[in-house]
């Protein structure tokens, strides 16, 4: 694919770092970066575009809608909201966002414990990378036991099923019905 234009923004110095910092992360120019970001908008507007029936009924400016619950699905509406530490409003947006473009969202508090897991893979990786160095160069090493490695590996085998049982439960939470919920 041929690059016939570019896009150019100002941003804060502070956002430009950032911004280079993410794409040092995932290993990519901060051009591949940011036209990845731009594919993705752009996909998700043609998707946006696409959902927006002619409203049957007038829609409010403001955005504000109001919803009837029963009183047991408020109560479990409730307890859900507070289990992912929102505010109730905040989950049922979120929750009809997620049925109307079907992508389960990933709250803050869930997101930033899978990027600290992450990081923390990542930290470990570089160790091992100095390790495995510093070894194929003959050096003796006051390094890890094959013992510590092995606990090594243990640990990032927990880390990785912690992972996938965050990602489990996340996506879970957000398909499970009233009938599923033991009421």
């Amino acid at each position: 694919m041929l690059a016939h234009a570019y896009i150019a923004a100002r941003v804060p110095s502070d956002t430009k770092v950032k911004f280079a910092a993410v794409a040092r992360h995932h290993g990519i120019s901060e051009s591949v970066l940011l036209r990845r970001l731009v594919e993705g908008a752009l996909v998700t507007a043609a998707v946006v575009n696409t959902l927006q029936p002619e409203p049957v009924e007038p829609v409010a400016h403001s955005g504000k809608i109001s919803v009837r619950l029963r009183p047991d699905a408020l109560l479990l509406l409730r307890e859900r909201a507070k289990a992912r530490q929102m505010r109730t409003a905040t989950y049922v947006a979120l929750l009809v966002r997620s049925h109307l473009v079907n992508r389960p969202p990933l709250p803050t508090q869930e997101l930033q414990a899978l990027e600290r897991s992450i990081a923390e893979v990542g930290t470990v990786g570089r160790n091992l990378n100095q390790i495995a160095r510093s070894l194929n160069r003959g050096e003796d090493s006051a390094g890890p036991t094959k013992g510590d490695l092995q606990a090594l590996a243990r640990a990032l085998s927990v880390l990785r099923d912690q992972t996938k049982s965050l990602l489990t439960a996340n996506v879970t939470s957000w398909e499970v019905g009233y009938e599923k919920a033991g009421h």
